[in-house]
Parts: C-alpha cells; sequence; structure tokens
C-alpha cells in the first residue's frame, strides 16, 4: 500500500508541474504581447485588430483608449495631407537631471517621436489647417522646454499663414525633470494663443484622456471652442492629492469630461467618431461667417 500511495504521489506531482507551469516564449501555446488590450473601462480583454478598427473605442462598454498621436492624425486629417514642422527640435537636460536622458531615449524608442507633441499642417475635408496632437505614451505627453516650443512655433506658423488652429491634449502636466524652464511654457504658450486671438484666429481646443496640470492651466484651456472627448479625465492636479490637500470629499464624478461640460468648463463632449464631423462643420461655418482671416 505504501508503494501505491508513493508512485501515486509522484505521478500526482507531476501531472501538477505539467499542468501549472508557465509556457515559455518557444512554447506555440504562447500568446505574443500586443495580440490582446485590457479595457481600462470595463476590464474586458479586446483582440488589438478589433480595437484598431474601433479606433481605440471599446466594441464591449463604449471606453475611449488612448491613441498615438500619429493615429489621432490618421483619423482626422485628409489622407497624405500633413507635414510636420519643427520635428528636429528634441529635448536636452538642462538641469542635469539624473537618467533623464535614458528616459527620453526609452520614450523616443517607444513612440518613434522626438518628443511628445507632432505638429504640422494638413487639411480636414479639403480645409487648410495648422494641428498639434500631444501623445500621452511620450512621458505622459508632458510639457518641457521642446514640446513647448514645438506648440509656440505652430501658433506662430498659424498666424503668419492665417490658418484655423487646433489642438489637441493628453497630458500629464509639466515635465518636472527640467523644472522652471517647464513651467516657462504655460506662460510662453498662452501668451502666443494672445496674439493669435488678437489677430483674429479661430483655435479649437480638444481635451483628450488625459488633460491635467500645467497644460490643463495653459494652452488647452483656451480654446475659442474647447471639446473633450468621451472618457477624458480633465483637471490640474489629481483628484487624491486634492483631497489630502483640502481635506475634503470631491464631488461624485469629479474631472470627467461631463463634470466638467455642466460646469462651463468645456462647450461641447463629443465620441472620437464624431470629432472630424463636428471640426469640418466648424471650420465651413466660420468660413461662411468670414470669421476666418
Amino acid at each position: 500500500m505504501a508503494e501505491f500511495l508513493d508512485d501515486r504521489q509522484a505521478k500526482l506531482s507531476s501531472f501538477r508541474k505539467n499542468i501549472l507551469k508557465r509556457p515559455t516564449s518557444s512554447d506555440p501555446t504562447t500568446i505574443p504581447d500586443g495580440i490582446f488590450v485590457q479595457c481600462e473601462g470595463c476590464q474586458a480583454s479586446i483582440y488589438q485588430k478589433t480595437l484598431d478598427e474601433q479606433d481605440g473605442v471599446c466594441p464591449h462598454c463604449g471606453y475611449h483608449m488612448k491613441i498615438s498621436a500619429e493615429k489621432r492624425l490618421s483619423i482626422l486629417l485628409d489622407k497624405k495631407s500633413f507635414s510636420e514642422l519643427d520635428e528636429g527640435l528634441i529635448s536636452l537636460n538642462p538641469l542635469g537631471m539624473p537618467d533623464y536622458e535614458k528616459k527620453l531615449e526609452a520614450a523616443r524608442k517607444t513612440t518613434h517621436m522626438n518628443d511628445a507633441f507632432l505638429g504640422g499642417t494638413g487639411s480636414i475635408d479639403q480645409m487648410a489647417v495648422a494641428i498639434g496632437v500631444l501623445d500621452a505614451s511620450f512621458m505622459m505627453g508632458s510639457m518641457g522646454s521642446v514640446v513647448g516650443e514645438r506648440v509656440t512655433r505652430l501658433v506662430e506658423h498659424a498666424t503668419a499663414q492665417s490658418l484655423p488652429l487646433i489642438l489637441f491634449s493628453a497630458s500629464g502636466g509639466a515635465r518636472m525633470q527640467e523644472g522652471i524652464l517647464s513651467l516657462m511654457q504655460m506662460i510662453k504658450t498662452s501668451a502666443v494663443l494672445g496674439r493669435f486671438h488678437e489677430q483674429g484666429g479661430l483655435y479649437i481646443s480638444v481635451l483628450t484622456n488625459p488633460t491635467t496640470g500645467g497644460v490643463a492651466a495653459s494652452f488647452a484651456m483656451l480654446g475659442d471652442i474647447n471639446i473633450a472627448e468621451k472618457s477624458s479625465l480633465i483637471g490640474f492636479a489629481g483628484p487624491r492629492v486634492i483631497k489630502q490637500t483640502i481635506q475634503q470629499d470631491l464631488p461624485e464624478g469629479f474631472q470627467t469630461e461631463t463634470f466638467q461640460l455642466h460646469h462651463g468648463m468645456v462647450d461641447l463632449v463629443l465620441e472620437r467618431k464624431d470629432i472630424r464631423p463636428v471640426l469640418v462643420r466648424l471650420l465651413k461655418w466660420h468660413q461662411k461667417e468670414g470669421n476666418l482671416r
């Protein structure tokens, strides 16, 4: 009986090892990275190809996932109409912050971008525009000196060429590795937008998930028309930081796009699929009314 039990125990142990072992990268049952994505809203697993076909919107709950700047432009602009400006500008390490260069290099390799902002000119329904997009996958879309400079130059180009300006924000705020140099970009971008406004330019700001910190406190909220994309967190500091600071419970849904709409911070809340059609209508209306120079 003892021999029988020992043999059974050995077989059971072997069975458990085979069942519970993790598949290796050479195992044909291994699912490669990037095949499935977990929805940030309902936590469902989504086939990456399906998510791409839905332009980053969950087919189960409608949650709007973050998308790259390149993907954003491909959804919005007429095909092959985009021309990038100031692509050669790259961030340095002016304050000598440890490991900042490594983080920048890693972000460049991951996103294939020089920094968090992609800007240039293009057309929407054959109407020329100056357009810029922040990419949250590049150091959370943080605004350093290069991001601020590229935004400023894009606004100046729109002013010089009498183009309507469209900016898409997705940012965690100012880039802490650049300290005061980063915070100065809030003033610089706001000032150049002020001059653009004085010249009669049309500025449409689209706030996506997330739009916070120094970006929210500067150019993101200064549009003639402020549009929020569905599923977006919009605010200055995070809810946890605010609660710890003021020692009070925050309102339900605080800093959601619908909360901002109901409190007058944005003019519209749109699903991703509706943003281009609405931009077309706004651009045509302003052209018809003679509000574009």
